[in-house]
């Protein structure tokens, strides 16, 4: 016998609220960030986890307790569930064990399922967290500038889709027209080493100095967290899922204007068909000498000469 999921429909205009929020948008939120640690963590990977959480804020949402019998790469409906309970499309799940040492699990997820999922190690030799920089830190919520260095970003398949998601992870707020460049206080890079296929992550905070001139001086101090990561095993999406996630409702696609171009500089070309004129019926200015039978003193001579005949 097939046992059928009850449906709870909101009792309060609270909770009527809360499903409403998390119905399907035409331009969605921010993606969300849910933080769980397994059942075997170091304190190295709790600082991380909490650093992760920090560099989110406020699109984040942490647990503090152990979580017993996840295997990601394994089974991902437990986490999908704790995703669909707190309306989360991002997770970060750390473990550490003897098998796998200082373990990283990030993953996105579209309509409630995994889409992409990178597991990385941790070197805990070079990791340095947010509390180890004793300087000024960036307003929480703040969307950041990211750099990506390295030629496997954009020549193999499988770091192209990590630039992505990396992108889809820490770009933050993207119902964005216009962003005021005094408000770009930090910046995080990425880069790739080619050969030994080393993923670092450094964070800078971007401070504006006096330089004489209008355009102010850029200095860049690092605020951490710095992270040295490895990639042990990844789980992309299929070719026919990947795409059906980039399609775009037809309600937000921007429909074309015939005959309407911009230039390299921005300026607005437009060409207007009109039909054929007639010069004739051209209003102008009326002018005695524009007039189109003008009467000469022989013709006049001439009629006179009639009417007295």
């Amino acid at each position: 016998m097939v046992k059928l999921q009850r449906v709870q429909r909101p009792k309060t205009q609270r909770g009527k609220r809360a499903l409403k929020e998390r119905e399907p948008k035409l331009i969605e939120n921010a993606r969300s960030l849910l933080c769980l640690r397994g059942n075997k963590t170091n304190n190295t990977m709790k600082i991380l986890l909490r650093n992760l959480h920090l560099l989110r804020s406020p699109y984040s949402t942490m647990y503090q307790r152990k979580n017993l019998d996840i295997y990601p790469f394994d089974n991902t409906s437990k986490l999908e569930w704790y995703c669909q309970k707190t309306d989360c499309s991002l997770f970060a799940y750390v473990t550490n064990s003897k098998k796998r040492a200082n373990n990283l699990i990030l993953a996105r997820l579209h309509n409630h399922i995994v889409l992409d999922m990178f597991e990385f190690e941790l070197n805990s030799q070079t990791f340095r967290s947010l509390d180890d920089f004793k300087c000024a830190k960036f307003a929480p919520g703040n969307k950041p500038c990211l750099i990506f260095h390295g030629e496997l970003f954009d020549n193999e398949p499988e770091y192209k889709r990590l630039k992505c998601f990396l992108l889809d992870f820490f770009r933050g707020e993207t119902n964005m027209k216009e962003i005021d460049l005094n408000g770009l206080e930090h910046v995080i890079t990425f880069t790739l080493d080619t050969p030994t296929k080393l993923l670092s992550m450094r964070v800078f905070r971007i401070d504006m100095k006096k330089s004489g001139h209008r355009v102010p001086r850029i200095e860049l101090n690092e605020i951490g967290p710095h992270l040295d990561l490895t990639i042990r095993r990844t789980k992309l999406a299929s070719d026919d899922f990947y795409k059906k996630t980039l399609k775009r409702p037809d309600a937000i696609k921007q429909k074309k204007v015939k005959n309407v171009t911009t230039n390299e500089l921005g300026t607005k070309m437009a060409r207007i068909h009109m039909e054929k004129q007639d010069f004739n019926q051209l209003q102008t200015r009326k002018m005695k000498g524009l007039k189109r039978h003008l009467i000469t003193d022989n013709e006049q001579s001439e009629e006179k000469r009639q009417k007295i005949d």
